[in-house]
């Protein structure tokens, strides 16, 4: 039975996702290896609502955060040269990646 790489990207910067996404398809391309994706998955939005007024007094005026987090999906056919170099890609500091091996 033929084995994949699922690879899982999570990150805060949509640009850093989108350039490891643009690298790990080069390295597909050079060794042949059949890629899948990258498949959007839906983005996480964390949302804080709170009051500007730190003692309660005043006008009731609220300030909105919302914290988004993107995700992108990867399947790679299971070669070792092609892990080998995807395992050399820099990765920033705030991107979060997973690398399993699934049945294809």
């Amino acid at each position: 039975m033929a084995q994949r790489a699922r690879i899982k990207l999570a990150s805060m910067d949509i640009a850093k996702i989108n350039q490891i996404c643009d690298s790990i398809r080069e390295i597909a391309e050079k060794t042949g290896v059949d890629l899948k994706g990258p498949i959007p998955l839906p983005t996480k939005k964390l949302k804080i609502t709170t009051r500007k007024s730190p003692c309660g007094e005043g006008r009731a005026s609220w300030e909105r955060y919302e914290m988004r987090v993107h995700k992108r999906l990867i399947d790679l056919g299971a070669d070792e040269r092609t892990l080998r170099l995807v395992m050399r890609v820099p990765i920033p500091d705030n991107l979060n990646i997973e690398i399993e091996m699934v049945d294809a």
